[in-house]
């Protein structure tokens, strides 16, 4: 991938650190996954996966802006993907949807360490 695929990865982490933490854990671990399978993409793959990811950075930056200025009363992240978006997905990234979907909506566990680090809940 161009150089310019190093500057985004960058950009996106650093956005990411405005999002609640279990979205910034999550979307973290999904840009870092996404971009080293795409190190070695094809100059048209590569091309189309760069310009998603910068329209996801410029949506991303927007919403945190929207937050921090309290534009919404409550604050959504991301966008509804429309049925001609899904249409172009091939069968893998359906499969990477759904389970991103299920990592975002299962309950999120809460870890407390007591002071002698022998038992975590």
């Amino acid at each position: 991938m161009p150089g310019g695929a190093r500057a985004l990865y960058r950009r996106i982490l650093l956005l990411h650190r405005a999002l609640p933490a279990a979205l910034r854990a999550l979307g973290d671990r999904y840009v870092k996954e996404e971009f080293r399978k795409h190190k070695a993409a094809g100059p048209a793959e590569a091309q189309r996966f760069l310009r998603e990811w910068e329209n996801y950075a410029v949506l991303i930056q927007q919403q945190i802006s929207e937050d921090k200025e309290n534009l919404r009363e409550k604050t959504v992240y991301g966008i509804q993907l429309t049925e001609e978006k899904l249409n172009d997905f091939r069968d893998e990234q359906i499969g990477q949807l759904k389970e991103l979907m299920d990592e975002a909506t299962k309950p999120h566990k809460k870890i407390t360490i007591s002071k002698d680090s022998e038992h975590k809940t």
